[in-house]
């Protein structure tokens, strides 16, 4: 596993710098335009251009990984040159047509997506999601040409390709308060543009050669279509989701959905960190072994991988509920972002965090299942989070409002991945689920322990210094260290392996770069 580790780690590393230039994307967004209508309409604009290609961009570049060894196999670098530019193609000229019906249909997606939008701010969100939409084509393209990357062995390009996208959408919100609100759009357009063409020199180094193949009846792209189908179905369920989430919230006060949106990316923030940076590496190490037979070795990653996940999670989740609001405010809390807007995003961020280590082990197994070119259990699956997460929205948001939302969010994901990992157990012979409880059930005793301390240190320090922003990070970093550090020493005690795991992987990378 050493050299998953070293991966894991390097590419986190690389996304923490790419997260941070990210919340520096946020922070400039809610210090220029707060929880406004403008910050509104803006995300909303960027949610729907997303979902008219994330379902059909995210479903061909799961099923290419596989799809892409076999062709390999059966035809080497050649085969899959050319497997890899009849796939790009094909999605071009789906693009295309997409593109045009949202355009065309952009009013409409835009009253779905924010229902209690005012006249103004539903014609603003069409003129941005009509811009945007120019920039979604290569969203696609990025995706294919990142699991081209990842099939290479390439997974820190992955954490790269954040720099340009970031740094672009920075640099618009604040031109955009001096030449106009349309250049935040036309922003977003060529930060998308960026991330595909910033991949070009790395695939060329690697032996990626561009060809005109257009070949739609190539039996492994038929083979991609019936694989993709499903996948289709349940990230267009997580869409729905994020679409019925924004709907409800538009009703809600105003910059309910800022609100929403702030505290998710914070949650974001700790997927792309740990949780996309482990699945990267995994999955294309998953569907290696899985075509050359090496069953034992599949199992291992597998149970290592959710192991992992647990520990790593869980004491994340417990410091972002139970100092929701010191994060918020010290995140946020300037320019246009008020003491309202600071009380709503916090509110939503503690009840997101519940659901975290749900959408985490999610994330995880669906590749396991996907590495197996299984897509239609993950998709069962996320049409279960869908009605689920629907039920709860209609019910909790009538009495808790915004936190309603994100409460229903987390049980829904909590829920649906017990039933993943059912599913998975009944699929594989060999993981030892026995090893997973015990990690889980010791981790959450050294949580809830960490938790307490962390909360009873950070109120104590603030109590006795004073209550400003510079005494709070000071104990924010003095709490959450002390709890981590607290976290470890119990872990260690109960004998949870994998962080020896983790330590030694970290060791391993430090070592290497000095």
């Amino acid at each position: 596993m050493s050299k998953v580790a070293k991966a894991t780690i390097g590419l986190m590393v690389i996304t923490l710098i790419s997260k941070v230039l990210g919340f520096g994307r946020d922070l400039v967004l809610s210090a220029f335009y707060g929880a406004t209508m403008y910050s509104d309409v803006y995300l909303v604009s960027l949610d729907i251009s997303r979902l008219v290609f994330q379902v059909i961009g995210t479903a061909i570049s799961t099923t290419y990984i596989p799809l892409f060894f076999d062709n390999i196999k059966e035809g080497g670098e050649e085969k899959g040159n050319y497997f890899t530019n009849n796939v790009l193609n094909i999605t071009i000229s789906i693009g295309i047509v997409i593109s045009i019906f949202a355009f065309i249909f952009a009013k409409p997606l835009a009253k779905i997506f924010a229902s209690g939008f005012n006249e103004q701010a539903l014609k603003l969100t069409v003129q941005f999601t009509r811009i945007i939409l120019f920039g979604t084509i290569f969203s696609g393209l990025s995706k294919i040409m990142q699991s081209y990357l990842q099939s290479k062995g390439e997974y820190y390009i992955s954490g790269m390709i954040g720099f340009p996208f970031n740094i672009i959408i920075i640099a618009s919100i604040v031109l955009s308060k001096y030449f106009g609100l349309y250049i935040l759009p036309i922003g977003a357009v060529l930060a998308l543009a960026s991330q595909f063409f910033f991949q070009i020199p790395r695939s060329k180094k690697r032996g990626y050669k561009y060809s005109l193949v257009y070949n739609p009846k190539d039996r492994y792209i038929k083979e991609m279509m019936m694989l993709t189908m499903p996948v289709m179905i349940g990230v267009g369920a997580s869409q729905i989701n994020t679409m019925v989430d924004r709907t409800l919230a538009s009703q809600l006060a105003v910059g309910s959905i800022s609100a929403m949106k702030y505290a998710d990316r914070l949650n974001t923030f700790v997927l792309g960190l740990f949780i996309s940076s482990i699945t990267i590496v995994i999955y294309p190490m998953l569907s290696k072994l899985k075509s050359e037979k090496q069953y034992e070795k599949f199992n291992e990653y597998i149970k290592t991988s959710i192991n992992v996940v647990i520990l790593m999670i869980l004491p994340i989740t417990a410091i972002a509920i139970v100092l929701a609001e010191p994060i918020v405010v010290l995140l946020f809390e300037r320019g246009a972002f008020d003491s309202a807007a600071t009380q709503m995003t916090s509110a939503a961020l503690a009840f997101y965090s519940i659901g975290l280590i749900g959408l985490s082990l999610k994330n995880v197994i669906a590749n396991v299942f996907y590495s197996m070119q299984d897509t239609k259990t993950p998709m069962y699956n996320g049409v279960i989070a869908v009605v689920i997460n629907i039920v709860l929205n209609l019910i909790l948001v009538k009495y808790m409002g915004i936190s309603g939302i994100a409460l229903a969010t987390s049980v829904s994901s909590i829920v649906c991945v017990v039933i993943l990992l059912l599913s998975l157990r009944k699929k594989i012979n060999g993981i030892n689920f026995k090893s997973m409880t015990a990690t889980f059930i010791k981790s959450i005793i050294a949580t809830v322990i960490m938790a307490i301390v962390v909360k009873t240190s950070y109120h104590f320090g603030v109590g006795i210094l004073s209550d400003s922003k510079i005494v709070s990070l000071l104990m924010l970093g003095i709490s959450a260290a002390l709890g981590g550090a607290l976290y470890i020493v119990i872990v260690k005690v109960l004998k949870i392996d994998e962080i020896d795991y983790v330590f030694s992987s970290f060791k391993k990378k430090l070592l290497k770069n000095r």
